[in-house]
């Protein structure tokens, strides 16, 4: 029998999540829609893809997810992947390259490969974060003057929408056709940024991007303005297609032999999986990122919300809607709501069902500059300029993963940038597993030797220890200085050991300094632990001081 005050908590819990799912849903509505523009959806399409497919991200992956606090729903991150495929591949066969994904994270979660999607190294994803925030920036620019980028569907398109970013300030400033739509767009830009620095405390809740979009579609409405609106179907699932297998075998009996078939296929199948990769890694590091900001709902299931995510991109694939994953922006906004539960989620995707059912006429009012506005805001916020002193400070080597993986993206494609910095990551790896700087310095006065080790002592570097040990003469003290040492194996170990005794024998003594070694490590807990604490997590992750003790 409960008492009353676990009904009064489960009563403030109800209530702090309807509170969070409706701002959610204010905030995925723009987002969802200007995210299909920006995927190369159909104009006419476009919005209800964008919504339906937070509607599913929303209430089915609300309810399986391992995740619980965690939003899903089209994400700007795959926007520069999925409007590649539509351009390669064509609208009607993004239905099947979904659909692909989807069952390729359907195996993955039942084979419990959760936790080997988190294994992407920081410099790789930061590196992913700041390509996409440059291209969805330099292709959302053009929009926002209802101008196309011109980089659509060509090769090093990246490159050429940033490079002709001032013909469309240009256009912007000279042509009435495109002016009217810069305007709009600048508009939604300066009211998100003045909302979001000096908006009142008690309606900061309400979300910055909101606030612009309506701002802007008051001002065009009153204005009269001769821009491009978004266009929504009376039914929305009337945006939903046919099933993506009957267009599947269609294609396939329509292919005059084997070979032809493959040709078809194979590449379908390869762009699957490098959805399903993309998506479950941002997925997953998004859950991660869920669990330092929230110390309510339990730690995330990364092979459970991987099976969810996997249900939820087939469902996707199988209505030809887009591709999905958890989204950091609404996740953010969940929490700092006031979440508590998985509740919050499935109503959001409430929210939007309801609004798109009752009242789908008023979206018709949004003018597509604004809602491009909004993603090139979101795209500066993705490009932090904090981040080359934060890597520098780690490294020339994560530095150049962080610069080569952006760039890549920026100048190729996604997936070649994202494979590029794991093999950068995993070069690296190799270096500092590889790689030992020894240091002697002998002090004839005091028969002592310094030895310094920097890096990492395996097995592999023996031979270099070997020798840099027979230049200590016999009779001298050396001192082994350890702090600047990554790992040391058993095998040095056991030459340091052998050493000493055959050392000690010429009147030699040997010291290793495992007191600096113990400190940095200590030192290393201590920050991991501060970091902890500043995420609002410390209770739940032990600090590595204290595993290490």
């Amino acid at each position: 029998m409960s008492t009353g005050r676990e009904t009064d908590t489960r009563g403030h819990w109800f209530i702090s999540d309807l509170l969070s799912s409706v701002v959610v849903f204010l905030v995925a509505m723009p987002l969802s829609i200007g995210i299909a523009i920006a995927s190369g959806v159909p104009d006419d399409k476009a919005a209800g893809v964008g919504i339906l497919t937070a509607i599913v991200g929303g209430i089915v992956v609300g309810i399986l997810a391992g995740c619980p606090l965690q939003v899903t729903g089209p994400a700007a991150g795959l926007a520069v992947m999925v409007s590649q495929f539509i351009s390669d591949f064509g609208w009607e066969n993004l239905s099947i390259i979904v659909l692909v994904a989807g069952a390729i994270q359907l195996l993955a979660g039942l084979l419990r490969f959760g936790q080997w999607f988190r294994a992407a190294p920081p410099a790789v994803i930061e590196g992913m974060l700041a390509g996409i925030g440059v291209l969805i920036f330099a292709s959302q620019f053009h929009i926002m003057v209802d101008d196309k980028p011109p980089g659509t569907g060509q090769e090093f398109g990246g490159i050429l929408n940033l490079v002709t970013i001032p013909e469309a300030v240009y256009k912007g400033l000279t042509m009435q056709e495109h002016r009217v739509a810069a305007i709009v767009g600048l508009t939604t830009i300066i009211v998100i940024t003045l909302w979001v620095t000096f908006a009142p405390v008690r309606l900061r809740f309400i979300p910055g991007p909101l606030v612009g979009v309506i701002v802007a579609a008051i001002m065009a409405a009153i204005i009269n303005a001769e821009v491009r609106y978004v266009s929504m179907p009376p039914n929305i699932l009337d945006a939903a297609g046919r099933a993506p297998v009957d267009a599947l075998w269609s294609q396939l009996v329509s292919q005059p032999d084997l070979t032809a078939k493959l040709k078809y296929l194979l590449p379908l199948m390869l762009a699957g999986l490098a959805l399903a990769f993309v998506a479950s890694a941002e997925t997953l590091l998004t859950a991660t990122a869920a669990d330092s900001m929230q110390q309510h709902a339990p730690r995330t299931n990364y092979d459970r919300e991987l099976l969810a995510q996997g249900v939820g991109n087939s469902i996707c694939g199988a209505l030809q809607l887009l591709p999905m994953t958890g989204v950091i922006v609404r996740t953010a906004t969940n929490i700092q709501s006031g979440a508590r539960t998985r509740l919050s989620t499935i109503m959001h995707g409430f929210w939007l069902l309801i609004f798109c059912a009752l009242v789908p006429q008023v979206l018709g009012y949004i003018p597509i500059a604004s809602l491009a506005a909004v993603l090139v805001y979101t795209g500066v916020k993705l490009f932090k300029w904090r981040n080359f002193i934060t890597f520098w400070n780690l490294g020339i080597g994560e530095l150049a993963i962080y610069v080569v993986t952006m760039g890549t993206i920026v100048v190729v494609d996604l997936l070649t940038g994202i494979i590029v910095g794991i093999i950068l990551a995993m070069a690296k790896l190799l270096f500092v597993f590889s790689h030992l700087d020894i240091r002697l310095e002998l002090d004839h006065t005091q028969r002592r030797a310094n030895m310094f080790l920097a890096g990492a002592a395996t097995f592999i570097r023996l031979p270099k220890l070997a020798k840099a040990l027979l230049e200590v003469p016999g009779n001298y003290e050396l001192h082994i200085h350890l702090e600047g040492l990554s790992y040391i194996d058993h095998a040095c170990l056991n030459l340091l050991a052998n050493w000493e005794k055959q050392h000690e024998k010429t009147g030699g003594s040997l010291v290793l300094d495992w007191e600096s070694l113990t400190a940095k490590f200590r030192q290393v807990g201590q920050n991991a632990s501060n970091n902890t604490q500043n995420n609002q997590n410390s209770s739940s992750k032990p600090s590595l001081a204290r595993r290490n003790s």
